[in-house]
């Protein structure tokens, strides 16, 4: 029996996560752009108590993240039931959030980086209301993903072009055709 790679994950939906700072977003978009595939920021579907408590240095808690997770997860579940191929970010810091999230046909693309790496791509960053206090509690509750989970970690120390080019390539993606109305 061979073994399973990257290539043979069936990717439709791709997660990207990892804690704030570690690119995510950039990275999405860059692969949704390339793909043609459609594309959504997770931290925009937080409701507005979420993102007063962390713009006020408050960590979320699984209360806080739960009904995120579920918004999160009926976007996924809408693209794969219209077969809409898309990209989606996601903090999924522990594998309890990742079962919300998966699916056949999701796979997870964690970036992973450096504390101190990210720490000053935070500081270096405006606009976002994660504030950089918020990091260390990120980092001690990430549970990154397991070999038994639909994922690839790429590092965070890169490009996001080269980082983008990593997951299209790992997964073996090729852009979706444009779409077009029924032929006759």
């Amino acid at each position: 029996m061979s073994a399973v790679t990257d290539r043979d994950l069936d990717a439709r939906v791709l997660v990207v996560m990892g804690v704030s700072g570690s690119g995510k977003s950039t990275v999405a978009a860059m692969v949704a752009e390339r793909l043609g595939w459609d594309f959504a920021e997770g931290d925009a579907m937080h409701p507005p108590a979420n993102v007063a408590k962390m713009q006020a240095g408050t960590p979320l808690d699984d209360d806080d993240r739960w009904p995120w997770l579920d918004v999160v997860a009926a976007w996924i579940r809408d693209h794969l039931a219209s077969g809409t191929h898309g990209v989606v970010t996601c903090s999924a810091l522990k594998r309890s959030y990742r079962d919300v999230l998966r699916a056949p046909g999701v796979v997870f693309v964690h970036v992973a980086g450096d504390g101190t790496l990210i720490e000053d791509r935070m500081s270096a960053r405006s606009g976002h209301f994660m504030p950089t206090s918020l990091l260390a509690s990120q980092l001690a509750t990430l549970e990154p993903p397991q070999p038994d989970e639909a994922h690839v970690t790429i590092a965070a120390d890169r490009t996001p072009e080269a980082e983008c080019d990593e997951v299209v390539e790992r997964l073996g993606l090729d852009p979706t055709p444009p779409r077009t109305g029924p032929t006759t």
